[in-house]
């Protein structure tokens, strides 16, 4: 749906603040997100973006319940893999699952696909089945040489299911072969590989430099200041009263995991 100019420039504004903060201050990106929702609660971006950033504070019902919504509106797939992972969340690894042999995988894209493997390996492994999330991980994307976006940590997670199975070899060569594909430094596989090999890290600076450096910079750098969200006036008409029945369901269960 199309909004007013003025709105529209509001809403815009507050999800930029939701991407821009998502990954560093999921709270306040959180924030953002709800003052976007209340302003232009019928537009499906609106719903996803507050979906993903009550995802990232842990929000799990709630992030269902936005997903949900975005779907209906837009009739798209893409999200069903993140919605796997809020039933786990949720502590439901067999709602997970039963998504994972859902006719709606096969419409994603291959990092779609990937992406719903490693959340049913991650189910698998709540439920205390390791081989069995062993095997879901193993395919031809794990098996392929070539790199791509999901590649770390498809390799990643083989390697800690692999761990946590007592094949402590397969494993270190498992996180190698995630290190050598994480170019963006997307997991810590190199720290996991040091933890096997017995490799601690020292910090460099003695207690008295660190001190040191530490009253330095208090005097040399005044705080930054930052954007707080500012709730403009609502109309009364841009109410959030979009939730269905069975999203209002998900709030009801009790707090998600971590």
């Amino acid at each position: 749906m199309s909004l007013p100019k003025t709105l529209a420039e509001d809403v815009a504004r507050n999800l930029v603040m939701v991407a821009r903060l998502i990954d560093d201050d999921p709270d306040q990106a959180y924030a953002y997100s709800r003052i976007a929702l209340r302003l232009a609660s019928r537009v499906a971006a609106v719903r996803e973006a507050a979906g993903f950033a009550a995802y990232a504070t842990q929000k799990y019902a709630e992030a269902l319940a936005e997903f949900r919504a975005s779907r209906r509106m837009t009739g798209s797939v893409e999200l069903w893999p993140v919605m796997a992972d809020c039933e786990r969340g949720l502590g439901r690894p067999e709602r997970a699952m039963a998504m994972a042999g859902e006719p709606e995988v096969q419409k994603l894209d291959k990092a779609g696909q990937v992406e719903m493997r490693l959340v049913a390996a991650g189910a698998r492994r709540d439920m205390g089945q390791i081989d069995a999330a062993i095997v879901t991980l193993q395919g031809p994307e794990l098996a392929s040489n070539a790199v791509h976006s999901w590649t770390p940590r498809l390799r990643y997670a083989y390697a800690d299911a692999l761990l946590e199975a007592g094949r402590e070899d397969e494993a270190r060569e498992w996180f190698g072969k995630a290190l050598e594909a994480d170019k963006d430094g997307a997991t810590d596989a190199s720290d996991r590989l040091a933890a096997l090999d017995g490799v601690e890290f020292v910090d460099a600076l003695g207690d008295d430099d660190e001190r040191s450096v530490a009253t330095a910079d208090a005097g040399e750098h005044e705080p930054a200041e930052r954007d707080v969200p500012v709730e403009d006036d609502l109309d009364e008409h841009d109410d959030l009263d979009e939730h269905d029945e069975d999203d209002e369901d998900d709030d009801a269960d009790g707090s998600a995991k971590a």
